[in-house]
């Protein structure tokens, strides 16, 4: 029997205060078995939660996202292996550091090399096991795929930049360009595809959602003004749909009008509750089609950015 690759939907909130139990809406169904798709030229997707990236080269593969728990990370693996077969390196990164990107690590063959940036280590080291055990509590079956994870050290630690050269003119540069989801958000831009494996930096169809407050607006749109200088053909997001270059000005023009809509609020004096209501339901009215129009963590980001005036 095939074995499925398992992602199950979880819309992550702030980390709870010492104290007070974790609030996670949350879905247990899977999504997807190990089936792909072409995004470009050299890329391949895993749809999923989250999608998982798949770059070929000549003679070298990079995994972008593990999945959750060694079972995912082994089905990833083998995809990987079955796109390429006759490659002799893979190489593993991942967007930023919540559980279902960085837990499949441990089934992922040894001599696999992981290369990650230094804020989203630090991240990890510092609030992963929170995250990790957040999800041990939510079902059996979440239990069971991170049972006994021990996640080992990067092989390569980067500050801001690291080309990997996949072979046969493939390369991967792997980014850090600052804030957005979290302080350690990562981009891959694949060439000669131009193509932007992005995270929840740039997302389709999809409200932003800063976690636990760790970036802010101000800096997630000066992420975005560097990312539209790579000027990407593709885009490949890691909670919603594929798409071209375009969804990265979509993404700004997104982020900016709800900053600029909450911060009117702010200075006529609405509470944030009033502004998320408020800001809410011009979403629902504009995007009628989206899955969830749900801004209300993002406008209290806007609330509290120190950038933004008083």
């Amino acid at each position: 029997m095939t074995k499925k690759l398992i992602f199950f939907f979880l819309y992550l909130l702030p980390l709870p205060a010492a104290g007070q139990p974790p609030h996670v809406p949350y879905s247990d169904q899977p999504v997807l078995s190990s089936s792909t798709t072409k995004v470009s030229d050299h890329v391949w997707e895993i749809t999923g939660f989250p999608n998982i990236a798949i770059v070929v080269g000549a003679r070298a593969t990079l995994v972008v996202d593990i999945g959750m728990g060694p079972t995912n990370g082994a089905t990833v693996a083998r995809v990987a292996t079955t796109l390429a077969p006759s490659n002799s390196k893979l190489f593993l990164t991942t967007t930023h550091y919540h559980t279902e990107h960085v837990t499949g690590e441990p089934g992922f063959p040894p001599g696999a090399v992981l290369i990650r940036n230094a804020v989203q280590q630090q991240q990890l080291e510092k609030d992963g096991q929170v995250l990790d055990d957040l999800f041990r509590g939510m079902s059996e079956e979440d239990k069971k795929l991170l049972a006994s994870v021990v996640l080992r050290s990067p092989d390569v630690i980067f500050d801001k930049e690291v080309l990997i050269d996949l072979g046969g003119g493939v390369k991967a540069r792997l980014l850090w360009l600052g804030g957005a989801h979290t302080r350690g958000d990562e981009l891959t831009l694949v060439e000669p595809d131009h193509t932007l494996i992005s995270g929840d930096v740039v997302q389709n169809k999809t409200i932003p959602y800063i976690f636990g407050h760790d970036s802010t607006p101000t800096e997630w749109l000066a992420t975005l003004d560097k990312v539209a200088m790579l000027d990407v053909a593709h885009v490949l997001p890691d909670h919603s749909a594929p798409g071209d270059g375009s969804l990265v000005a979509l993404e700004r023009e997104l982020i900016g009008a709800i900053r600029t809509q909450a911060l009117d609020l702010k200075r006529q004096g609405i509470t944030v509750d009033g502004a998320e209501r408020a800001i809410n339901a011009t979403l629902k009215k504009q995007h009628p089609d989206w899955a969830d129009t749900n801004a209300s963590e993002f406008v209290k980001s806007v609330y509290i950015d120190p950038a933004d005036p008083r």
